[in-house]
């Protein structure tokens, strides 16, 4: 059965390693492809190709519908344009292809926009933090003004965004001159970030929100169609050289069965809390594997072998292994020759 993941995020090649080190049958031949011929992917797929560079839209999709006909691709892992193509089932399964998909499309926007994503997200167990959307100085100015009076830290972040970009913790106390010199990371004096605003004149929507300063936590999941079937959370320590620990509880599998019910969210999913002065929050949903995933696999389940065999095969044909609690796990750099 051949299985096609298109450009994605770099730790892609992890999670075809896991597929596998799981599939001693050989089931599944693994396709990958990327613009750069160097990309790590290509250490773990049976077969690489380079993807053009240059296409997006419906340009990309029509490029991404040839491969599939030319290499009779079975089941094709969606990466770039997911969202586009997560309308596209019908066409691709006239090809004989099935697309694995997190979600429907519109879904997807409301998953990629946190604004409209905090306000539809119904979850008891982790609510989003308290937060105001803003898009000039003076929205920002009242939501600051508003929030800092009921929950003192504050941070900003854009509605859409990936990696944490943009993410920063605003310091009312702190000069922009101190933040640079201690060399201090997602941190911003509110000096700055007026001035900056106000340059602007107006700007795409940024996230007021309370700040949460307890531990954060990686979940990561697989989900067949609206039900949760595993999900391995991660504990990220504060200090660096600590690793992660699996941490496996009660009230985070919930919130992770709610939000995955509540959107029907299906195969591989990445939702991040932090805990606050309030309790649990919910950060955010990622419709895709983490990057840290190979670490979550050392606890026990494949992640990645048993989001793409239960699509495939269905989930009642696999055994799902339990979950180690307790352990720490972290990742480290090794060499590799890339061709």
């Amino acid at each position: 059965m051949r299985v096609w993941f298109n450009r994605t995020f770099s730790s892609i090649h992890a999670a075809l390693r896991l597929i596998r080190e799981n599939d001693p049958d050989g089931r599944y031949e693994l396709f990958a492809s990327h613009p750069n011929p160097h990309a790590l992917v290509r250490l773990n797929a049976h077969q690489f190709f380079e993807e053009p560079g240059d296409l997006k839209g419906d340009s990309y999709l029509e490029w991404c519908a040839r491969f599939c006909r030319q290499h009779r691709i079975d089941i094709f892992v969606p990466g770039k344009e997911a969202t586009s193509l997560a309308a596209e089932h019908q066409r691709f399964a006239q090809a004989g292809t099935a697309l694995l998909s997190c979600a429907d499309q519109e879904t997807l926007r409301l998953i990629h926009d946190k604004h409209r994503f905090s306000a539809a997200v119904e979850c008891q167990d982790a609510p989003p933090p308290v937060g105001a959307v803003c898009s000039d100085l003076a929205s920002f100015d009242a939501a600051y003004e508003k929030l800092a009076s009921e929950h003192g830290a504050l941070c900003i972040k854009p509605a859409v965004s990936v990696y944490g970009i943009g993410f920063r913790k605003i310091r009312a106390d702190r000069s922009a001159f101190s933040i640079f010199a201690a060399g201090d990371t997602y941190q911003i004096d509110l000096v700055s970030l007026r001035r900056m605003l106000g340059e602007q004149g107006t700007f795409a929507p940024l996230l007021v929100m309370e700040y949460l300063d307890g531990d954060e936590f990686s979940v990561d999941c697989v989900a067949d169609r609206g039900t949760l079937k595993c999900a391995v959370a991660r504990r990220k320590s504060s200090r660096p050289g600590e690793g992660q620990i699996i941490d496996p509880r009660q009230d985070i599998q919930r919130a992770c069965r709610q939000i995955i019910a509540q959107f029907g969210l299906n195969g591989f999913i990445n939702i991040q809390f932090r805990e606050g002065r309030s309790g649990l929050r919910l950060l955010e949903v990622n419709p895709r594997m983490s990057g840290g995933i190979a670490m979550a696999c050392l606890a026990g389940p494949n992640l990645p072998y048993l989001g793409l065999a239960g699509f495939d095969r269905g989930y009642d044909a696999l055994t799902i292994p339990p979950i180690q609690a307790g352990l720490r796990v972290g990742e480290f750099n090794q060499a590799a020759v890339l061709q």
